[in-house]
């Protein structure tokens, strides 16, 4: 199952840039790792922002919390990022599903 993943981090007063810095350094390790694996399909960081946005490929929903809940930014300051998930389904198939529809209707 692909998923859109679209992270938002922010860091509170208590943290130093370079604190936020050294995490994101833990976390850009795991997701590049990912990404060599084949998990994260596509990774991008929003220019200008505290942004990355990915395209993941996991078995199921449940992998994919698992996998959120174990990220190193999740586990140092997951208080801070905001994560909004969105299920992918290929264009291919929708477009077949609603050329069956309209054949069906007709």
């Amino acid at each position: 199952m692909q998923f859109f993943l679209d992270f938002n981090v922010e860091y509170g007063a208590h943290m130093s840039q370079n604190d936020l810095f050294s995490t994101w350094s833990r976390e850009a390790d795991v997701a590049l790792g990912a990404k060599a694996a084949g998990v994260v399909e596509n990774l991008w960081k929003c220019v200008g922002e505290r942004r990355v946005i990915a395209v993941v490929n996991v078995e199921t929903p449940d992998q994919l919390d698992q996998i959120l809940m174990d990220l190193p930014i999740m586990k140092e300051m997951g208080q801070f990022v905001r994560v909004n998930v969105t299920p992918l389904r290929r264009y291919e198939d929708f477009a077949s599903d609603v050329g069956k529809r309209l054949r069906d209707n007709n």
